[in-house]
C-alpha cells in the first residue's frame, strides 16, 4: 500500500507559476516511478510528467514541455512538479501516482496508487 498526499494547488493568473508536492508514505519511495496527471472538467484524466525511481529519466506530456519539471527528493519521499508560465488551460485537478511495476509511463493504467489530487486554478 502506498499513500499520497498533494499539496501545492491554488488560483494563479496566466502566467504564473507554482510548486506542487506530492508525499508518499508505505512502501520504500525508491521501489517505484512516480507520474503527475490532469482532469479537467468534462474530460479524461490526461498524462502530465512522470520519473522512474533514480530520477534519472523523466517524461513530459508535449503540452507542457519547456514549462513544468519534475523532480524526486528520495531522502524526503518527495515528488514535485514546478509549474511556470502557467495556461487557463492547464487549469485542473493535479493527481500524483505510483507506478510499482512495468508497463507505459504516459499510460493512467500503469499506476498502481493515486493521490486525492489537488485543484489548479489558472484564470486569464
Amino acid at each position: 500500500q502506498v499513500r499520497m498526499v498533494e499539496s501545492g494547488g491554488g488560483l494563479v493568473q496566466a502566467g504564473d507559476s507554482l510548486r506542487l508536492s506530492c508525499s508518499a508514505s508505505g512502501r520504500t519511495f525508491t521501489s517505484y516511478s512516480m507520474g503527475w496527471f490532469r482532469q479537467a472538467p468534462g474530460k479524461e484524466r490526461e498524462f502530465v510528467a512522470a520519473i522512474c525511481w533514480s530520477g534519472g529519466s523523466v517524461y513530459y506530456a508535449d503540452s507542457v514541455k519547456g514549462r513544468f519539471t519534475i523532480s524526486r527528493d528520495n531522502a524526503e519521499n518527495t515528488v514535485h512538479l514546478q509549474m511556470n508560465s502557467l495556461k487557463p488551460e492547464d487549469t485542473a485537478v493535479y493527481y500524483c501516482a505510483a507506478r510499482l511495476y512495468s508497463g507505459s509511463y504516459y499510460s493512467r493504467e500503469s499506476y498502481d496508487y493515486w493521490g486525492q489530487g489537488t485543484q489548479v486554478t489558472v484564470s486569464s
